[in-house]
């Protein structure tokens, strides 16, 4: 227990001192480094992870790493063959359904009320011409003329000449007349659901398309043509981001959230850079605490504290500054409130 607690006490006397030196090591332009923390050297724009919307063998590959490429560039695509004979049979139902919509709306062809009224006239005459030889008949039949037998066989033709009048009559009217509601409601949604089938088999093949969503530069490709992607289990086929300049994301321990204020001037160190500095300033803090996400070496590190992200606008040419690299953030006193 003794040994315990005086390594914590050695420590925390370590550290305690290192952040002595910090708040005394003065920098180049004379203002003290008022704290340190850790970052990643960004785009312009947080990285972006594309991958696909639908699953299949990549089909081709059309951009090159370190190519610059606006949003909506076609990067990728899914071979997607078996969806285009979808999309051709869907769509030529739903122009079926369209055109029997129409049909139905405009109702029988002129041809066909022709021929119908027509038929009606041709029934009308008929119907008259049994009128009268049933009159002539029954006058004989009251006379004596004729039998009773030929007076019923005029009288059923009477009857069977009238019913074809009254039926042709009925088929004009019907060829005249609108369609239904309820036959009109099934060609609607008849037409609806073809449509919505032919929506479908576009939308799964515009999935197929793997499109930029950013305008920026292509900083990985994962991908080769012939591989097989799966929505199930996602992978990463390119890696975007907005190279036009450089920021560094900074990670604010929350026992430095005083001693950072937009505007404040920072110093960008990193082990790669052989001591080249870069200037920049704080250009913006986030709102939102959040677990650490870039690790220091030092083993003392504490990884469990929340951190708060701050954003730093380099005021150099850092072009040459690697996306991902890991930095050290010097806050400086020039730029915090006065107290």
């Amino acid at each position: 227990m003794v040994l315990v607690i005086a390594s914590a006490a050695f420590f925390g006397s370590s550290r305690d001192r290192k952040t002595v030196q910090d708040h005394q090591t003065p920098s180049d332009n004379g203002a003290m480094v008022v704290f340190a923390s850790t970052g990643r050297v960004e785009g312009l724009s947080d990285t972006t992870q594309i991958g696909a919307a639908a699953d299949g063998v990549l089909k081709a590959i059309y951009v090159k790493e370190h190519q610059f490429v606006t949003k909506g560039t076609l990067m990728g695509e899914i071979a997607c063959d078996d969806l285009n004979a979808m999309l051709q049979t869907a769509l030529a139902e739903a122009d079926g359904t369209r055109q029997a919509r129409i049909r139905l709306l405009r109702g029988a062809r002129d041809e066909e009320k022709r021929i119908g009224a027509k038929k009606t006239a041709a029934a009308q005459a008929t119907l008259a011409e049994a009128t009268s030889r049933l009159s002539m008949q029954r006058a004989l039949y009251e006379g004596g003329e004729i039998s009773r037998t030929a007076y019923e066989q005029a009288d059923r033709d009477f009857g069977v000449a009238e019913a074809n009048f009254q039926a042709a009559v009925r088929t004009e009217e019907l060829l005249a007349a609108p369609p239904l509601e309820e036959e009109k409601a099934r060609a609607d949604a008849e037409v609806l659901a073809a449509e919505g089938r032919a929506r479908t088999a576009q939308e799964r093949i515009r999935k197929c398309a793997i499109l930029a969503p950013i305008t920026g530069t292509v900083l990985r490709v994962y991908a080769r043509a012939g591989e097989s992607f799966s929505t199930v289990t996602p992978r990463p086929l390119f890696s975007l981001a907005d190279a036009s300049a450089r920021r560094v994301k900074a990670e604010v321990d929350e026992r430095d959230l005083g001693k950072v204020a937009i505007g404040q001037n920072v110093i960008i160190q990193a082990d790669g850079l052989s001591g080249k500095k870069h200037p920049g300033t704080v250009a913006s803090i986030s709102a939102v605490m959040g677990r650490k996400s870039v690790y220091a070496d030092d083993p003392s590190d504490k990884i469990d504290r929340d951190v708060l992200e701050a954003v730093i606008d380099l005021t150099d040419d850092a072009q040459s500054l690697p996306i991902g690299l890991r930095v050290t953030v010097q806050f400086l006193s020039n730029g915090l409130p006065k107290r």
